[in-house]
């Protein structure tokens, strides 16, 4: 091939010959070195030379970026990698991965807690029930906005103060005095907070994108967990005198649906989160039984379906597939029934009761009537707590029934509630 000696005016002046899609011309300088043109006017040195007896061609870059000399040695640098026969078309791809990883790596390094949190909680919502992915959503609040009903602002979450921190930030140390300040504060929202923690990076750890940002030392640190509080063990739990009171208030309550919630609770011993997910094809008044999503229990579980629920369930409005149905939700479901719950309590001048708490109650007042204990857990949906439980007892839902019609009965007698009314 022929070759020139390359030369600004030559460079600004070769150009691809009308007919043809691209055009050459060789430095005589430096072996390999070319400057192609296109029929669209685009220029672009190159290098061409050979290795083990194929040619190999590798884009240089634009005359405009490059100066003539740069290229010349650009051409020298390849011929050399030729000569140690190596490909320039490897080495150019080694140095491109490389340069992502380096890149990938400070993106990585730059993460925070908040932005790799959101992802955690999107990967495992589908594995969690509704009330433990909100646990944490609201844990992890920042906070500050007012609040939708009454005065004031919404208080940030225990975990909101580690959200802006990168993931790499999250050390034992770190964590350490965040724990000590929040324990002094909430201690029971914040052992809540820590076990949600220290399985977020454990996960982290587990995913090759956040693999050792994370510190470990949160998660096996004994020091770590001897800030947190014993556990204590909750006792509220509606006593039999405390009947009447409890449902006079809660069935004046101007909310239907929250009203017919509250009581289902207490007389099936429901989880809440199972009780709210209830749909209408959940419940067969032909056969009186409730289908419910257990939480134990992948297949769920079915329980009777009392008289006086059965009523309650039958004038609820049926705005769409939710049996406790709320317009205002973005799910169409009721989520937040514990303001109301509070309201009755006050009204009716009782103590504190959690929600939860109904269902201790549940499982409380059927020891009145002397009902087996199997019952009363396949109605609530415990674990089986003896080998015969757990392999010889399945119980028909027509003796569920029976013992479950008696539990209602007991209660509302207690209540003072006609249901003959």
């Amino acid at each position: 091939m022929a070759k020139v000696n390359f030369t600004a005016a030559r460079v600004s002046g070769h150009s691809c010959p009308e007919g043809k899609s691209q055009a050459f011309i060789w430095d005589s300088k430096s072996p390999g070195l070319g400057l192609r043109a296109t029929a669209a006017g685009a220029k672009s040195y190159v290098f061409q030379g050979k290795i083990q007896g194929k040619t190999v061609r590798v884009t240089i870059g634009d005359p405009r970026s490059w100066m003539i000399e740069q290229a010349q040695e650009e051409a020298r640098r390849l011929q050399r990698l030729i000569d140690a026969g190596v490909d320039p078309r490897t080495e150019r791809e080694e140095r491109v991965a490389t340069e992502a990883l380096r890149r990938a790596e400070l993106v990585r390094q730059e993460v925070t807690v908040r932005e790799v949190w959101k992802v955690y909680l999107a990967a495992r919502k589908a594995k969690w029930s509704e009330r433990h992915y909100l646990d944490h959503e609201h844990l992890a609040d920042p906070g500050g906005r007012n609040v939708k009903r009454g005065k004031g602002q919404i208080v940030a979450g225990p975990l909101a103060e580690l959200m802006p921190l990168l993931l790499s930030e999250l050390t034992r140390e770190r964590v350490d005095g965040w724990l000590e300040a929040e324990v002094a504060k909430r201690p029971a929202r914040t052992r809540l907070a820590f076990s949600l923690l220290r399985a977020f990076v454990s996960w982290c750890n587990g995913r090759p994108e956040y693999t050792g940002m994370a510190s470990l030392d949160i998660c096996t640190n004994k020091q770590l967990k001897e800030h947190l509080p014993k556990p204590q063990t909750k006792g509220d739990c509606l006593q039999r005198e405390q009947l009447p009171a409890w449902f006079a208030a809660v069935r004046d309550l101007q909310n239907p649906v929250i009203s017919t919630y509250l009581q289902a609770l207490l007389i099936t011993g429901a989880r809440r989160e199972e009780m709210a997910a209830l749909k209408w094809n959940d419940v067969d008044f032909q056969w009186r039984s409730l289908s419910i999503s257990d939480k134990v229990e992948e297949s769920g579980r079915v329980i009777p379906l009392t008289p006086y629920i059965a009523h309650l369930l039958s004038v609820l409005p049926r705005r769409n597939e939710w049996v406790f149905s709320s317009p205002a939700a973005a799910d169409g479901k009721i989520a937040e029934p514990r303001i109301a719950h509070n309201q009755a309590l006050a009204e009716a001048g009782l103590p504190h009761l959690t929600l939860h708490g109904l269902r201790r109650s549940f499982g409380t007042l059927t020891e009145w009537i002397e009902c087996p204990t199997g019952i009363v857990a396949q109605i609530m949906g415990h674990k089986p707590s003896a080998i015969a439980e757990k392999h010889y007892r399945r119980r028909p839902l027509d003796l569920l029934r029976m013992w479950h019609d008696k539990i209602e009965t007991w209660i509302l007698e207690q209540a003072g509630i006609d249901t003959m009314q």
